[in-house]
């Protein structure tokens, strides 16, 4: 592959999200996915999100299509110290591999030591964090911080891949703002140390969730380097894949937030790809049966007191939209139970009378609804 893309080639480029419908392609973009040793069905995957992509979350998602699902992101220094509630978020089931498991973390000597213990979990591929832009990260000189120190970035991911067998990956954005795109010359020598794959979320620290994606920084990582690159930001439709798969040239496509209360975005996304067809929407009584799995699911995981207070945010977002939703909105955060979130989730569906068996698209949230830390 060529290196000729620059910072300066593309920093006055403009190139917008595309808007309009592509065609006569889309068959052509299902097809493997090669990482390292793991091969992807497809290149349609799920992004990790704080607070969001924990076990029942990645079920979901791999269960209706995703070829491969990611954690949340997970903190190598308490890794490392052995903190429980940190080394429980490595578990995996059997029935969602492919998983990639991500950590953040600013001591290549931690993190090395962190990816042999993803590794040990049975993670498929282990995932490095150059892209979480919240504070409290970058204090620490971890997320999209280690953008400005490409020595140490290049370090950490080296020490990562000498230390484990599986891949390596990296999420990372196109720089630390407009001033600083910096993303190309990062994924050359990321791309050096043994970096098996590389997301590129298209924007800047600056930018945070909103403002505009630029494809066109995507489009140049995947001309300068030869490991499949990934493009993520703005992905909520089975349409927006396929222009982001086309503009860009890109290996595959991570879904962040459109993945949110909507895991049927993979499989309606890989049907799209496929044949050029788009399935219909589920319905509110298909919403509200995956948000009751959901929680049942979390509640599995991790009690019934955590799954009732974590399932808010992701109750909100299968139910956003629809007639009712904000009075059930102001009921949930107020339940406790999964009784108490059934009599919720009745109640809407009564509302809504037939309506609830009726196609709806879900409705995107805006950036300050959502996790503090949720990307894309």
């Amino acid at each position: 592959m060529s290196r000729q893309a620059s910072t300066s080639e593309i920093k006055d480029q403009g190139s917008e999200t595309p808007t309009g419908p592509f065609t006569g392609q889309a068959d052509t973009l299902v097809r493997p996915l090669q990482i390292g040793s793991v091969r992807l069905d497809h290149p349609v995957v799920l992004a990790p999100m704080a607070g969001v992509g924990n076990l029942a979350f990645r079920l979901l998602c791999r269960e209706h299509g995703a070829a491969m699902v990611c954690s949340e992101f997970v903190s190598a220094k308490a890794l490392v110290m052995g903190n429980r509630r940190t080394l429980a978020m490595l578990r995996i089931h059997p029935e969602e591999h492919p998983v990639s498991i991500q950590i953040f973390g600013s001591d290549p000597e931690e993190a090395a030591e962190a990816a042999r213990r993803v590794e040990a979990a049975g993670a498929d591929v282990v995932d490095f964090n150059m892209g979480c832009p919240v504070p409290k990260v970058l204090k620490a000189q971890a997320g999209v911080a280690l953008m400005r120190e490409p020595k140490r970035a290049a370090a950490i991911l080296g020490a990562m891949v000498r230390a484990v067998s599986i891949p390596v990956t990296v999420k990372m954005r196109a720089g630390w703002d407009e001033e600083n795109i910096n993303v190309v010359e990062l994924a050359q020598r990321l791309e050096d140390v043994g970096v098996a794959a590389i997301a590129v979320h298209g924007r800047t620290r600056t930018q945070g969730r909103s403002g505009q994606v630029r494809w066109d920084w995507i489009r140049a990582v995947k001309e300068a380097v030869s490991i499949p690159v990934i493009g993520n930001g703005g992905l909520f439709t089975p349409q927006d894949v396929e222009r982001m798969l086309l503009e860009t040239g890109c290996d595959g496509a991570m879904i962040a937030r459109g993945a949110l209360g909507n895991p049927w975005i993979f499989a309606r996304t890989l049907h799209y790809l496929k044949t050029g067809e788009l399935l219909p929407e589920p319905t509110l009584a298909d919403r509200v049966a995956m948000a009751r799995r959901h929680l049942r699911l979390l509640a599995e995981l991790k009690g019934e007191k955590v799954a009732c207070l974590q399932m808010r945010e992701h109750a909100s977002q299968y139910l956003k939209g629809f007639p009712g939703a904000a009075a059930a909105r102001a009921q949930i955060v107020h339940a406790t139970t999964i009784q108490e979130y059934d009599q919720i989730f009745d109640q809407i569906l009564e509302q809504a009378g037939e309506l609830a068996h009726q196609p709806t698209a879900p409705v995107v949230g805006r950036p300050d609804e959502l996790p503090p830390s949720c990307q894309g």
